[in-house]
């Protein structure tokens, strides 16, 4: 009997990815499971973003006093199944491609859409790109090497805008024993979601906290996620940033019935500091975030404290989300010394027979902001609502309109603006397997 795959069949690549990818297209005819188990996803994506500044004219010298675009996007996400023995193997790829429908030099680079580069500047009429990713299993172990679009505390790609943010490196998943998984991943590149270039991994730097462009050889993740029972999950991981920063997470989420409803907790603590060379400078952040919500009948009624402690503000990956209860649509509430509370209310629109359609508002306040060159304390506020309806069935089944806005205030005006936003997304998935 010939073997699952062959691993002397001749293969033009090298190293660990192009392995696993040529190894697998040779079991073609051992794996029943590589094609059956196959699926493909596209969707439709439109959206429009209107980003008013609410400070002066164009001449600003922070730059254009709005930002406002409309874009059409398409996702196509193929993943295969794997193929048969103690080994399978697998590959999926992600396609995007993005069109112009309306912007001008004036008021472009909203993140929609590529610059142009040209003078004046603005947006490019269309862009595009391609992600492929080489998987393996054994038992209930996956290491995927390639493409990926993680989705962890410490590591969240961002798909706030028409593509998302994709990450490049390598991903290892075990769920061997039960209620443990453990993670591991090493990234070393990243392409940002307005862009077609593959990137050196590198931190943000929002409002200036961090200087721009301090890029790393690669990223480093290890985690373990507990499911302690139907009520409670730990998670705990360490990152770091090669010769930046290096990072600790510890999370709970819990859930228990009181009375006619259910109460909901979740509690985060990250910890940062520099690493190796300190090429972004000195880094020292303590990040304590809190939510706790209670929902009856439709109504979820939630409560929210964040606190900076240090001399800096929490690190994060560019092109990611960083995992605080507080980072909504428009600002993070993580500078230095921050304190922020949040108020927020949910409603779900099915307790009263209106399937799909949900609503909700929130109201986030920030204080005691160490700003850097001033002696003036910092503060700032942001005011969200978001209303969305997924069709339920028919033609349209699963379209989803998505309505958000929001007001941003600050007081430290040298390196934060004021903002007025809106959002309208149109989303559409339907599967072509």
């Amino acid at each position: 009997m010939r073997p699952p795959f062959s691993l002397i069949t001749p293969c033009p690549f090298l190293g660990l990815g192009a392995v696993v990818l040529c190894g697998g297209f040779t079991a073609t005819s051992h794996a029943a499971g590589f094609i059956d188990d196959s699926s493909a996803q596209l969707e439709a994506r439109t959206v429009y973003f209107n980003r008013d500044f609410r400070d002066g004219h164009s001449s600003n010298p922070q730059g254009a006093s709005k930002r406002e675009e409309s874009a059409q996007g398409f996702i196509l996400n193929l993943q295969s199944g794997y193929s048969e023995g103690t080994v399978g193997f697998g590959v999926d790829a992600l396609g995007m491609l993005g069109f112009k429908l309306d912007s001008s030099p004036g008021s472009s680079n909203s993140g929609l859409l590529p610059s142009s580069g040209s003078h004046p500047r603005g947006s490019e009429d269309q862009y595009a790109k391609l992600g492929l990713t080489a998987k393996a299993r054994v038992s209930h172990s996956v290491l995927k090497y390639g493409a990926l679009l993680p989705d962890m505390p410490l590591l969240k790609y961002n798909d706030g805008r028409l593509l998302p943010t994709q990450f490049n490196g390598a991903l290892l998943t075990s769920s061997e024993l039960k209620d443990l998984t453990f993670t591991a991943a090493r990234l070393d590149g990243y392409t940002a979601r307005d862009s077609t270039d593959r990137q050196d991994i590198r931190v943000h730097c929002k409002n200036k906290r961090y200087a721009c462009n301090i890029t790393a050889d690669h990223f480093d993740l290890y985690g373990v996620d507990y499911r302690v029972n139907e009520r409670l999950s730990a998670q705990y991981q360490y990152a770091e940033l090669e010769d930046i920063y290096r990072q600790h997470f510890i999370g709970l989420l819990g859930n228990q019935p009181l009375g006619v409803g259910r109460l909901k907790g979740d509690l985060r603590l990250l910890s940062s500091s520099d690493s190796g060379a300190a090429r972004a400078g000195s880094i020292d952040n303590r990040a304590l975030s809190a939510m706790l919500g209670y929902t009856l009948s439709g109504h979820t009624f939630s409560g929210g404290w964040q606190r900076m402690i240090g001399d800096n503000s929490m690190p994060y990956l560019d092109g990611s989300n960083p995992f605080l209860v507080n980072y909504v649509q428009v600002n993070d509430f993580a500078a230095a010394q921050e304190r922020s509370w949040q108020l927020r209310y949910d409603y779900d629109f099915k307790a009263i027979g209106i399937n799909g359609l949900s609503f909700l508002t929130r109201y986030v306040n920030g204080d005691r902001i160490k700003v850097a060159g001033s002696d003036e304390e910092g503060k700032e506020w942001e005011r969200d609502s978001e209303l969305k309806y997924v069709v339920q069935s028919g033609t349209f089944k699963d379209l989803s309109l998505r309505l958000r806005s929001a007001t941003y205030r600050t007081n430290y005006a040298q390196v934060a603006r004021d903002v007025d936003e809106t959002r309208l997304i149109v989303s559409y998935n339907f599967s072509l397997l």
